[in-house]
């Protein structure tokens, strides 16, 4: 299993996806360092105090874990925008790429950072798409007809779901190179959420005790 989380970044250019390591995951496998990367990469360079009010956080907070992601190469300093003692900091990478055999590393340490890695992912897909249903009466009507939240099942081996997952990566890649120039109209970020996963279901349940 593979886990894409980015922003403008193109999955196939290491320059711009950074694989995780069992010590870069555990540098990064904290809830608000991965808030305050997530606001990074989707905002621009901020300072510590800016992405302290922007998060409800305190900026002693926010400045300690920044300095943590700068030690883990995920952040860095910004010196032509910094004035006297502000210090300005951004995005090294637009993304991130989880393998999923981090889950059976042999430290516990690694398998829990892991764990908590992708819940934390799995929250903020939660919270964007609350906050979209909370807010979608503010948005232009024609942004009210554009959104979907949509589910569907399928019979797939884990082959076909591989072919499924990337097809619909490259999909998304192909929009991404279609992007509007800036300061097009009406041009807005978008999030898109993807999520394969297998069911366990009552046929199958009842097969398997049938084989048994």
């Amino acid at each position: 299993m593979h886990l894409y989380s980015r922003s403008m970044a193109d999955p196939q250019d290491p320059q711009q996806v950074r694989s995780l390591d069992a010590r870069s995951l555990r540098g990064l496998a904290h809830p608000l360092r991965m808030e305050l990367l997530n606001a990074l990469r989707r905002g621009g360079p901020a300072t510590a105090s800016q992405l302290a009010a922007k998060l409800g956080e305190s900026s002693g907070a926010t400045s300690y874990h920044l300095r943590q992601l700068a030690a883990h190469g995920f952040v860095e300093d910004v010196p032509e925008r910094g004035k006297g003692r502000e210090r300005w900091w951004r995005a090294v990478h637009d993304g991130v790429l989880f393998d999923g055999r981090l889950f059976q590393d042999s430290d516990p340490e690694v398998r829990g950072a892991a764990d908590l890695f992708v819940h934390e992912v799995a929250a903020l897909h939660t919270r964007e798409l609350t906050t979209w249903l909370g807010t979608r009466d503010d948005w232009p009507e024609e942004w009210q007809r554009a959104w979907d939240m949509s589910d569907w099942t399928l019979d797939l081996t884990p082959e076909l779901a591989c072919e499924l997952r990337e097809k619909m990566h490259d999909l998304v890649q192909s929009y991404r190179d279609r992007a509007p120039a800036e300061g097009t109209p009406n041009t807005e970020q978008v999030r898109l959420h993807t999520h394969l996963i297998p069911v366990r279901t009552d046929t199958r349940t009842e097969r398997e005790a049938a084989q048994q």
